[in-house]
C-alpha cells in the first residue's frame, strides 16, 4: 500500500538501506559508552572519537558521490561500500580483552575499523540516496509525456515518497539499540554477572589507582561488586573479569552487524535491475548521447538558475549543519544522560536509542496523512517551511530538558556521578523524560531528514545528483564534528546550561529558515 503510486524499486532500495541503519545505530547507541567501558576514556575523550567517526562518516559521502558522479557507475560503488563497511564491523566484532600492556595498539586497531565503515557509508549512503532522486526524476519524465496534469501529480511524490524511504529503512534501526544491550546481558548473566552502568568506569578507576581511589568511589565499587554477584575480597582479579565480560558481549554485537549488512548487499545485488543506470550503463548509445545534450543545455542555457539552486542548497545546508549537532547528541550526552541520570536498572542506556526509530515509524504515516490532508484543502506546505517548523520542534525538546533539570536542581554530571550510589538513585529521573525528548527530536527529524534529501533531489543539478547529496551528509558532518562539545558543556555545567545551549542554536536556526522561506520556495518551484 505504501509502495503504490511511487517508482518501482522504491522498497528495494529501502531494505538495501537498512542494513547500513542497522549498522548506524548499534555505533550510536554504544559507540560513546562502549569505548569508555572498553578502553576506560574519559566521557569527553569518547566523545571525540565518535564525533570525527560519525563526522567521516557523512563527509566521505562527498567523495563517494564525486567517485559515482565521475563514473556513472552507482550499483559498483554502493556494492562495494556495502562490503567494506562489512570488514570494518567485522575488525570490531574480535573480542580482545584491553589491557595496560595492549591498550595503544587496541585502541589503533579499533579506530581503524571505524575507519574502514566510515570509508564504505562514504561509498554507499550518498548513492543510494541518489539513486532514489533518480528513480523520481524518471517517474516525472513518464508522467510528463501523459500531460501537465499528471506532472504535477508525480512532482507531489517525491516528498511523500522520501518519507516512506525514510521509515522504511528505520525498521533496521529499530532493531539494532537492543541488540548489544541483550547480548551483554547474556553475557554477563553466563557468567553469574549482573550488568550495571556505573560499574565500568569504576573498575578502569580502581585498576589504575588500585587503593588510592577515593574513599566514595571505593565505596560504590565495593557496593556494585557484590550487587551484581562479584567477589569483593579480590576487586582487582574482579573488575578486570567484568570488564571482559561485559565488552565481550558488546563485540558479540558487532556480528549481527556484518550479517544484516551482508544480506542488504545480497538484496541490492538481486534488485540491480530495478535501479536506474544512468551514464555509460545506458542502455544505447542514442540515449546516452540524448543524456549528454541535455546535460550541456543544463550547464550553459541554464547556469543562472543552476546557481540559484546551489546557492539555495548550501543556505538549506547551513540550518542542516546546526540540526544535526543538536539532534546527534542523542549518541553523545543524552546517552550518558541516560546512563547517569535516568533509572536503568530495566532498560539499559543503549535501548533508548530505540525510541527514535520507533517513533520515525508509529509518526510517519501521520505526518503523511498531515501533509496531504492540508495539500488537499488548498494549504499545501512547501519543504523549506517544513524544515524551519521542524527546527523550532527540536527546540522544544532541549526546552522540555532545560526545565525540567532546573526543576530537579541537577549539578553537572562530574558532581552528581561523585554522589554516594544511594543520594543518587533517590535523584533520577524516570523513563518517560527520555520519551518525551525524543518523541519531539524525532517529529522534528521527520520534518527536516527526509525532506531534506527531497529538497536536495529537486535542487540537484542532473549532472552533480551524486555529489549534491553527499553535500547534505557532508552538512551532517560538520554537525557531527561538533558533537563533543555536549559532553563538555554536559560534565562541566549544570544540566541546564547543556540543554539550554541547544535550545538556542534550534531557535535561531529556525529564525533564520523562516526568513529564507519565501526565497527558497521561488527557487524550488
Amino acid at each position: 500500500m505504501f509502495f503504490n503510486n511511487h517508482p518501482k524499486g522504491l522498497f528495494q532500495a529501502a531494505i538495501s538501506n537498512m542494513g547500513e541503519r542497522f549498522g548506524y545505530y548499534i555505533m550510536n547507541a554504544v559507540l560513546v559508552l562502549f569505548l569508555c567501558s572498553k578502553f576506560g576514556l574519559t566521557d569527553q575523550q569518547s566523545g571525540l572519537i565518535a564525533s570525527i567517526f560519525l563526522a567521516a562518516i557523512y563527509v566521505l559521502s562527498l567523495a563517494g558521490g564525486y567517485i559515482a558522479d565521475k563514473t556513472q557507475n552507482y550499483k559498483a560503488t554502493i556494492a562495494s561500500g556495502l562490503v567494506i563497511m562489512a570488514a570494518g564491523y567485522a575488525l570490531l566484532a574480535i573480542p580482545i580483552l584491553a589491557t595496560p600492556d595492549n591498550r595503544t595498539w587496541l585502541l589503533s586497531l579499533t579506530i581503524f575499523a571505524l575507519a574502514l565503515i566510515a570509508c564504505g557509508n562514504g561509498l554507499f549512503k550518498g548513492n543510494l540516496q541518489a539513486i532514489v532522486g533518480q528513480m523520481y526524476d524518471d517517474f516525472e519524465a513518464e508522467a510528463a509525456r501523459q500531460g501537465e496534469e499528471r506532472l504535477r501529480w508525480a512532482q507531489g511524490q517525491r516528498d511523500a515518497g522520501f518519507q516512506i524511504f525514510y521509515v522504511f529503512i528505520n525498521i533496521g534501526a529499530l532493531a539494532a539499540p537492543f541488540i548489544a544491550p541483550l547480548l551483554r546481558s547474556w553475557w554477563l548473566k553466563a557468567h553469574n554477572l549482573a550488568y550495571n552502568a556505573d560499574l565500568p568506569k569504576l573498575c578502569h578507576e580502581y585498576i589504575a589507582q588500585g587503593t588510592a581511589m577515593p574513599e566514595g568511589d571505593m565505596q560504590n565499587l565495593r557496593e556494585l561488586t557484590a550487587a551484581v554477584g562479584g567477589n569483593v575480597g579480590d576487586l582487582s582479579a574482579f573488575c578486570t573479569h567484568y570488564l571482559d565480560i561485559f565488552n565481550t558481549g558488546i563485540h558479540y554485537s558487532f556480528i549481527a552487524s556484518v550479517a544484516v549488512m551482508l544480506l542488504s548487499l545480497l538484496v541490492f545485488i538481486a534488485s540491480r535491475r530495478r535501479f536506474p543506470t544512468p551514464g555509460n550503463e545506458k542502455e544505447t548509445r542514442e540515449r546516452e548521447e540524448e543524456e549528454t545534450r541535455e546535460r550541456e543545455e543544463e550547464r550553459h542555457a541554464m547556469a543562472s538558475e543552476i546557481r540559484q539552486r546551489m546557492y539555495a542548497l548550501f543556505a538549506v545546508l547551513g540550518i542542516a549543519v546546526f540540526f544535526w549537532f543538536s539532534f546527534h547528541q542523542n549518541g553523545q550526552s543524552l546517552s550518558f544522560f541516560a546512563r547517569d541520570f535516568v533509572q536503568t536498572d530495566a532498560i539499559a542506556p543503549e535501548i533508548w536509542q530505540a525510541a527514535n526509530p520507533f517513533f520515525v515509524i508509529v509518526l510517519t504515516p501521520v505526518i503523511m496523512f498531515v501533509f496531504s490532508w492540508l495539500t488537499r484543502h488548498g494549504r499545501p506546505v512547501s519543504t523549506p517551511r517544513k524544515i524551519a517548523i521542524g527546527m523550532l520542534i527540536a527546540a522544544l525538546a532541549y526546552l522540555f530538558l532545560a526545565v525540567y533539570s532546573t526543576l530537579q536542581g541537577y549539578p553537572s554530571a562530574e558532581t552528581f556521578t561523585a554522589l554516594p550510589e544511594g543520594v543518587r538513585s533517590g535523584q533520577k529521573a524516570g523513563p518517560w523524560v527520555l520519551v518525551v525528548t525524543y518523541f519531539f527530536l524525532t517529529v522534528a527529524e521527520l520534518f527536516i531528514s527526509p525532506l531534506g534529501l527531497s529538497f536536495v533531489s529537486k535542487v540537484a543539478p542532473r549532472h552533480l545528483q551524486g555529489l549534491c547529496q553527499g553535500l547534505w551528509l557532508g552538512a551532517t558532518a560538520v554537525g557531527n564534528l561538533l558533537l563533543w562539545v555536549g559532553p563538555l558543556i554536559y560534565n562541566k555545567y549544570p544540566l541546564w546550561v547543556c540543554w539550554t545551549v541547544f535550545l538556542l542554536v534550534c531557535v535561531i536556526s529556525a529564525a533564520i529558515m523562516l526568513a529564507m522561506v519565501r526565497w527558497l520556495e521561488r527557487v524550488t518551484e
